[in-house]
């Protein structure tokens, strides 16, 4: 029979024993306390056989990874707006591609920026899995306070087995805004005349813009329209922009271009001066070789209207105005179109109070544009000829005279031949 005792149940354990004789003999033989123990044998094989397994397999995976890590690359970027202006902010978007067919990478932290182009947004500090020739999208937001031109922040990332990768970005600032000019407006302005004109907006810039918007404002001006929506204007284009504009006095047009640099509003403005002149272009009807005659208490008006001016005048009309009464036949005359050193005549009829001297006549015609314009001339009434009743014609009486001498002759004349 055999029996076992714990070394620790001596007070030194180099004296345990392993009693192999049966329990009457009496006779005793030391031994190795380690060899005697069969779970300490059995545990140190075990982390033997551990070590020459695990160890070696775990050397090998780190290495494949630091290896797989070699094939990650930047694949594409993009930096909305592509240019920006001092003060703007930026969207940065990298693309990372794994190019191992058979082996995922994990990345620990990513970033992008510098002293010059300053990260607004978060890194990417957690772990991210990119599996076997997958991409992933890492997006950042960044601004900067630098004047015009071209800084180069890095973008980096780091590797959970290896050491990273990294890599310059240009990220371009350029101040150069949209240009608003007048492509083309009237040589004057006329009081409640509508004119039309044109802006041309160009976008001088490298990238381009969008939300473009158009709006005119001002004071005693009608505007059509007010406001126009371009949408996006393209890099190094331009586009026209139409209105129009009626002035009832002088003041100034304010013209704004608000348009986005990426999520950035940015906005140009121009003022334009409305002021009344003459338009050298337009028609001019005048009235001239004005009679006025007065007969029974009625005025009798008439007069040509020549068009001294270099455009159409559509629609002549000749009125008297308070404190004129206007009578038939003549209440109005209408006259027509007058082409440019064109006339025309006209009569007016109408009646006045007792003891007026003058009274306004008032033509009017409309552009082409269909603009009534209006002028008044007055007339001086004190230089009527006055008509009190009609004078018989002494022309129907020689006409009868001439017929009875005639035919008196002619009696005597055929009287005579008979005697003959």
């Amino acid at each position: 029979m055999f029996s076992v005792t714990h070394p620790s149940a001596y007070p030194d354990a180099r004296d345990f024993t392993v009693d192999r004789r049966p329990a009457d003999s009496g006779k005793r033989r030391k031994t190795s306390p380690c060899r005697s123990h069969p779970n300490y044998v059995m545990l140190l094989f075990l982390l033997i056989a551990i070590g020459f397994l695990v160890l070696p397999a775990s050397a090998d995976t780190i290495t494949d990874a630091i290896q797989a890590a070699n094939n990650v690359y930047v694949s594409n970027y993009t930096i909305d707006p592509a240019i920006l202006f001092t003060g703007d902010t930026a969207t940065a978007t990298f693309y990372v591609t794994n190019g191992n067919a058979n082996q995922s990478v994990m990345v620990n932290h990513v970033t992008f920026g510098d002293d010059e182009i300053l990260l607004t947004s978060g890194s990417y500090d957690t772990t991210v899995n990119i599996g076997p020739l997958q991409t992933r999208s890492f997006v950042f937001s960044v601004g900067t306070e630098r004047s015009a031109g071209t800084y180069y922040p890095s973008f980096s990332l780091s590797f959970v087995a290896g050491d990273g990768m990294y890599s310059k970005t240009p990220v371009k600032v350029d101040n150069t805004p949209l240009v608003m000019t007048i492509a083309d407006q009237p040589d004057a302005f006329t009081l409640g005349v509508k004119e039309t004109i044109s802006v041309q907006i160009s976008n001088p810039r490298d990238n381009d813009v969008k939300n473009v918007i158009f709006e005119a404002t001002g004071n005693d001006v009608t505007l059509t329209p007010a406001k126009t929506y371009i949408g996006n204007l393209p890099a190094g284009t331009s586009t026209l922009v139409n209105f129009t504009v009626t002035p009832v006095s002088s003041t100034n047009l304010f013209m704004n271009v608000d348009y986005d640099n990426g999520d950035n509003a940015h906005t140009v403005n121009s003022t334009l001066p409305i002021q009344f002149t003459t338009d050298k272009l337009r028609a001019n009807p005048v009235m001239s070789h004005i009679v006025i005659a007065f007969n029974n208490g009625t005025y009798d008006v008439t007069g040509d209207v020549t068009n001294a001016g270099l455009s159409n005048a559509n629609g002549v009309t000749v009125t008297s105005l308070s404190p004129a009464v206007p009578q038939e036949p003549d209440r109005n005359y209408v006259i027509g179109t007058l082409k440019r050193d064109d006339f025309g005549s006209f009569e007016v009829t109408f009646t006045v109070p007792d003891g007026t001297t003058s009274v306004p006549l008032q033509q009017s015609y409309k552009d082409n544009d269909g603009n009534i314009l209006t002028s008044i001339q007055n007339i001086d009434l004190t230089q009527a000829t006055t008509q009190t009743g009609s004078q018989p014609s002494i022309l129907p009486v020689l006409v009868v005279v001439i017929i009875i001498v005639l035919g008196v002759g002619g009696y005597f004349y055929m009287k005579k031949r008979k005697k003959q």
